[in-house]
């Protein structure tokens, strides 16, 4: 991939603004988006074009277009996220790696895909996207 580092727009500069500091505790995808539960108590959603929403956890959750079942799932990893500090098995999130607080974003382009760096102290995580086919990957990194 050739990526160029890309702008980010008032509203995802705002929404930067507020979770950088928080810590990621787990992450996954839906809805043709990547979320991240962050410890402030908020979801931060990261759509296709790198747009961003920062919800609340129940706000977050009710409002994805996924099965009941798997809404009830996400709840019951979102509160073992908070209940445990270790990283026991969860359903459908991913744990973030231990010490994941967020330091800077990056946002990059290459043609119709779309990356995100999330540089924590402890490790990186990447989000990317392709426009034309909805994809959305997420990945942990060691830190640089």
């Amino acid at each position: 991939m050739d990526w160029t580092p890309a702008p980010t727009n008032t509203h995802q500069d705002h929404v930067i603004a507020h979770v950088v500091g928080a810590t990621v505790l787990g992450y996954f995808g839906a809805d043709e988006a990547a979320h991240f539960v962050l410890d402030i108590g908020f979801i931060w959603t990261i759509l296709l074009d790198g747009e961003m929403a920062l919800t609340l956890e129940r706000t977050a959750l009710a409002e994805l277009n996924v099965a009941e079942d798997e809404r009830a799932a996400l709840r019951a990893d979102v509160r073992a996220l908070y209940e445990t500090d270790t990283h026991t098995p969860l359903a459908r999130i991913a744990p973030a790696p231990v010490g994941c607080q967020i330091v800077a974003v990056e946002f990059y382009t290459d043609e119709a895909r779309r990356r995100l760096l999330i540089e924590c102290e402890s490790a990186n995580l990447c989000v990317e996207t392709m426009l034309a086919t909805g994809a959305v990957e997420i990945t942990a990194q060691p830190a640089e």
